[in-house]
């Protein structure tokens, strides 16, 4: 079956993948979202408790799916892969490192005998949630606005800036995508406690996450909106049939014309997250963060796709416009994405067991007695 699919066709295929697969992890990211609303939010030990065990449920899939988005780009695209985790390396080293420091403070916060204390750990998760996501979404930002780094006829890789992939966190728009995608994880983790946390009997609890998600909203708006006007107006980095990078004057305006599906997938995201917003901040439902999760993950999709698709290089060089990666000369070969599509084939069943298991852990809400009992984090 797919090894009848033409190599173009294949490498598109793959790239949908990696974008879903990049698209959940931001949805993931409520779990680091509802770390740095800790101290915000709770204002008891307990408090403490309650939030970070209804987390604590769900940590390691966040990270799993991180792991999973860059195995996928590694096998897919392992000349992307070589580059900017090869020459980016301090970004993705920073990164990695909050992410280490999330499951220490989540194996050792509460143990006996804890020499930090419980708010070192709580220290931890904060920088997780805030500096971690700062760094991905500046990361993500350079998929448009370009890095600093020159390929060799032998693709060696050469990086031009001695901050290693840090740079891109002093760029505006990649700045900006950053602030956005930690605000919005903020409001993404105040739904999921929301919906996860029985409140029966702190009901001061259950308002105060209320109030936090239209105030993580309202923060992540200036962010977002220049992100998005950059994006209608700011020149992009075009490929030929030849495969000649050269920057376009509105290539990712023209890249959302030329794909108005991508544009609905845009436009339908920003709804969902705002009903998502709506629904917890001013009623009494606790269903928004399936919302704002959806509509995350739609938006997602839409950054991924305008990045990467008509003809468009979704890692371009600032420096040497011909060191550009696109999906066409970043990825295997014919027989290794047809092999791996062969094994993309269980992702439903994967995804089918996370959701049974998902399920099956929130049967019921968390409550005081689940944050006091053995095991607790």
């Amino acid at each position: 079956m797919f090894g009848n699919l033409e190599l173009t066709t294949l490498q598109q295929f793959w790239w949908l993948l990696c974008s879903v697969v990049g698209s959940l992890f931001l949805f993931l990211t409520f779990v680091q979202g509802g770390q740095s609303l800790l101290w915000q939010v709770a204002k008891t030990d307990g408090e403490k408790a309650l939030i970070i065990n209804s987390l604590g449920r769900k940590w390691e899939l966040t990270f799993t799916t991180l792991v999973l988005f860059g195995g996928a780009l590694f096998a897919a695209f392992p000349k992307f892969y070589a580059t900017s985790f090869g020459g980016a390396y301090w970004v993705w080293i920073l990164i990695l490192f909050t992410f280490v420091l999330q499951a220490v403070s989540y194996e050792f916060r509460s143990k006996p005998g804890n020499l930090l204390g419980a708010k070192t750990f709580e220290l931890f998760l904060f920088i997780n949630g805030s500096v971690g996501i700062l760094l991905i979404g500046a990361a993500v930002g350079t998929f448009f606005t370009g890095s600093n780094f020159v390929l060799s006829e032998y693709n060696l890789v050469t990086w031009t800036n001695p901050l290693r992939g840090l740079e891109a966190a002093f760029s505006l728009f990649n700045l900006s995508m950053g602030l956005f995608l930690v605000f919005n994880a903020r409001c993404l983790g105040a739904m999921y406690l929301v919906n996860n946390i029985d409140f029966s009997i702190n009901p001061e609890l259950e308002a105060r996450l209320r109030k936090s998600t239209m105030i993580s909203f309202i923060c992540s708006l200036p962010f977002l909106l220049y992100v998005l006007i950059s994006l209608l107006l700011m020149q992009g980095f075009g490929v030929d049939e030849q495969g000649v990078v050269s920057m376009v004057s509105r290539k990712y305006l023209t890249n959302l014309l030329a794909g108005p599906w991508i544009l609905g997938l845009l436009l339908a995201g920003l709804v969902l997250v705002i009903i998502g917003v709506i629904n917890t901040a001013r009623t009494t439902r606790t269903g928004g963060i399936w919302f704002g999760g959806l509509g995350t993950v739609l938006v997602g999709l839409a950054i991924f796709f305008t990045a990467g698709y008509n003809n468009t290089s979704f890692y371009p060089s600032k420096v040497d416009l011909q060191s550009s990666l696109t999906i066409f000369n970043a990825s295997s070969s014919h027989y290794t994405l047809t092999a791996m599509s062969y094994v993309a084939l269980t992702i439903p069943f994967v995804l089918a067991y996370i959701f049974y298991v998902w399920r099956a852990m929130d049967m019921r809400k968390i409550n005081a007695d689940d944050a006091g009992r053995n095991g607790a984090y």
